[in-house]
């Protein structure tokens, strides 16, 4: 199992840092978005594994990787974006997007109604994810800065 998350993590670091370099991340900053991306994947893949809701799951893994984003923009003094952008990419609900207009086209309103409400619940997880992490005074986050320096 172990092996597994690993290679999932792998996975997710190299997508996340190739969607850094499609949207011209720094490239110094290019294997930490990659990390950034690998984090968010194994904490929701982890808590998958565990038996979390799907949405408490991505809640959990947007927060952790907004903070961890946070963090390193603190650290290198580049904007959140650089890395949540990157970041999140591993857990936008691509497929769920697709199934839910593959159904709606087929005229399979019942799957089309339950691909649409797990998109959408998935979305809007993320976006809950990244304003509570948001919502950490940047206080907390100056005193690492603060303590890099010394």
């Amino acid at each position: 199992m172990v092996g597994t998350i690993l290679l999932h993590f792998g996975i997710a670091l190299i997508a996340t840092l190739a969607f850094a370099i499609l949207f011209q991340a720094p490239k110094s900053e290019w294997m930490l978005c990659g990390l950034t991306g690998g984090v968010g994947w194994v904490v929701y893949e982890s808590l998958q594994l565990q038996g979390w809701h799907l949405m408490l799951s991505t809640i959990v893994a947007a927060l952790i990787l907004t903070i961890l984003s946070r963090i390193f923009a603190v650290l290198r003094k580049h904007p959140v974006t650089v890395y949540l952008l990157s970041g999140i990419f591993p857990l936008v609900p691509g497929a769920g997007i697709y199934y839910t207009v593959f159904y709606m086209i087929s005229g399979n309103m019942d799957m089309f109604s339950v691909k649409g409400r797990e998109t959408i619940e998935t979305a809007g997880a993320i976006v809950i994810g990244i304003i509570l992490a948001m919502g950490l005074p940047q206080v907390w986050l100056n005193y690492l800065a603060k303590k890099e320096k010394k």
